[in-house]
C-alpha cells in the first residue's frame, strides 16, 4: 500500500498553514461589490465580495462589525481589509475582514442617508427638541480646530459684533479617523463650563473631510447636550448630520458667530431709541399731570372750599333726620305690637285663672263629700288603735286602749 496518501483534512490544514504564513495574504486590501450579504444573530457578517470577473467569500466577526457605522446592502461597493485563509471544513479560501468602508462618494452618500433616516425616525431632528439661542449670551464655547480660518472667522466676528462675550475654545480634531471621538470628548468637556451657547464646526472641504460630523456618536452627543448648539460645518451648500441634530444650523462659521450674538451697534441704536421714547413718555406724563393740576387749581371747589363742607353738612342733616324718623317709626310699630300682645296676654291669663278657680272649686266640693270630719259633726266618732282606724270589733281585744275622735275632742278608753 502506498503510504503517500493523506486525508482531505490534512491537505486543507496544510494549505491553510501555507496561506497563514504568507505575508502577502496576512494583510490584504480589496475593493469590490457586496452580494449575498447576511447579518448573523450573533453579530457576524457573511457576504461575497465580487468584481466583473471573480468573487471571494468573506466573513467579518462581531469583534469588528461593532465599528461599522453604515448599513451594508447588496450592490454596495466597499473597501475591505483583512487576511486570506482557508476554512478547513469546506476547503474553500475566504477573506477574514477586519474593516470595511464605503468605496467612493456614492457609498458615502448612501451611508449618510441611512444614518439620517435612522436618527430622524428616532426623533433626534424634531423641532420640539430644539432649544432657543439666547439673545445676549455671556459665555460661548467653540469646538473646532485651534488653527485655520474657521476659528479666526468666529473669533473676529464675535469680537466685532459683541466684544463683551467670553469665549472658550475646545481644540479638537475636525478631520480624519479619530476626529469623531475627539469631537465627542470636547462636547463632554464643555459640560463642565457654564456655557450659554456652543458652536461646533469647521471650514469647507470634501465629503470625506467633513465625514466626522456625519458620525452617529457625534450626533447623539450633540442631542444629549443641555446647552443650545449651533452647527457650522463647511460651506452653505454642505449639510451634515450635525446640522440636522443641532438646535440651529449656520451656513458658515462666520454665520454661526453672527447668529450667536447680537450686533453691538444695533443694541446701541436700540438703547438710544428706548432712551428717546422714555424721555418723551416722561414728558407726556408730566404735561398731562400739569394740565390736570391746572384744572384743579382753577376749579370752583378749590377756590371756595367751604362749599364742600356746606354740601356735606346738608347731606348729613338730611340723613340724620331720616335716621331719627326711621327710629320713631320702628318704636311706634313695636309699641303697637307690644300693646296688642299685652292685651292678649292679660286676657289669656284671666281666662286661665278663672278656669283654674272653677276647677279648684269642683275639687273642693268633691273633697267635702269625702271629708270624715263632716261625718263626725253629725254625731259619729272615729275609733283608733295605735293611730290606726278600727273598722271591726275583731280588730280589738280586752284591755286594748282605744282613742275616740269626736267633733270637739278625743277620748281615751279601755276595752273591758
Amino acid at each position: 500500500m502506498n503510504n503517500n496518501y493523506i486525508t482531505v483534512t490534512q491537505l486543507n490544514r496544510y494549505i491553510k498553514y501555507k496561506m497563514d504564513n504568507d505575508q502577502n495574504l496576512n494583510k490584504i486590501y480589496l475593493k469590490g461589490e457586496i452580494s449575498n450579504f447576511k447579518a448573523h444573530t450573533r453579530g457576524h457578517y457573511y457576504f461575497t465580495l465580487k468584481d466583473e470577473n471573480s468573487r471571494i467569500n468573506a466573513v467579518m466577526f462581531s469583534t469588528y462589525t461593532k465599528d461599522v457605522n453604515f448599513n451594508i446592502e447588496d450592490g454596495m461597493k466597499v473597501l475591505v481589509s483583512g487576511r486570506v485563509s482557508v476554512y478547513e471544513a469546506s476547503g474553500g479560501y475566504q477573506i477574514y475582514v477586519d474593516s470595511i468602508t464605503p468605496d467612493g462618494l456614492g457609498n458615502l452618500y448612501i451611508a449618510f442617508e441611512q444614518l439620517k433616516k435612522k436618527l430622524a425616525q428616532e426623533g433626534l431632528f424634531d423641532d420640539r427638541h430644539k432649544k432657543k439661542i439666547p439673545k445676549i449670551p455671556n459665555r460661548i464655547g467653540i469646538i473646532t480646530a485651534p488653527t485655520g480660518a474657521a476659528i479666526k472667522d468666529i473669533l473676529s466676528t464675535l469680537k466685532r459684533r459683541w466684544p463683551l462675550v467670553e469665549t472658550i475654545l475646545f481644540p479638537t480634531l475636525v478631520q480624519g479617523k479619530e476626529a469623531a471621538e475627539d469631537i465627542v470628548k470636547s462636547i463632554e468637556l464643555s459640560k463642565k463650563y457654564d456655557l450659554d451657547v456652543l458652536i461646533i464646526g469647521r471650514g469647507g472641504g470634501s465629503i470625506e473631510d467633513l465625514w466626522c460630523f456625519n458620525e452617529e456618536i457625534v450626533a447623539r452627543a450633540i442631542y444629549d447636550l443641555d446647552v443650545p448648539v449651533i452647527s457650522a460645518v463647511g460651506h452653505e451648500i454642505d449639510f451634515t448630520i450635525s446640522d440636522f441634530v443641532a438646535d440651529l444650523r449656520a451656513p458658515t462659521p462666520t454665520g454661526a458667530a453672527e447668529m450667536a450674538v447680537p450686533n453691538i451697534n444695533d443694541i446701541i441704536k436700540l438703547l438710544s431709541q428706548l432712551e428717546i421714547r422714555t424721555i418723551n413718555g416722561i414728558k407726556n406724563i408730566i404735561n398731562i399731570r400739569k394740565e390736570k393740576l391746572k384744572k384743579l387749581d382753577s376749579s370752583y371747589v378749590l377756590k371756595n372750599p367751604i362749599t364742600i363742607y356746606e354740601i356735606k353738612e346738608q347731606k348729613f342733616d338730611n340723613l340724620f333726620e331720616r335716621i331719627i324718623q326711621s327710629y320713631k317709626n320702628i318704636i311706634n310699630s313695636n309699641k303697637n305690637r307690644i300693646e296688642l300682645t299685652d292685651s292678649k296676654l292679660i286676657n289669656g291669663i284671666q281666662n286661665k285663672l278663672n278656669e283654674n278657680i272653677n276647677r279648684f272649686s269642683n275639687y273642693i266640693g268633691k273633697l267635702e263629700v269625702l271629708n270624715p270630719l263632716l261625718t263626725i259633726k253629725r254625731g259619729y266618732s272615729i275609733v283608733k288603735k295605735d293611730n290606726k282606724v278600727i273598722s271591726s270589733v275583731t280588730d280589738v281585744k280586752k284591755e286594748d286602749k282605744l282613742e275616740l275622735q269626736l267633733r270637739d275632742g278625743n277620748i281615751n278608753v279601755e276595752v273591758i
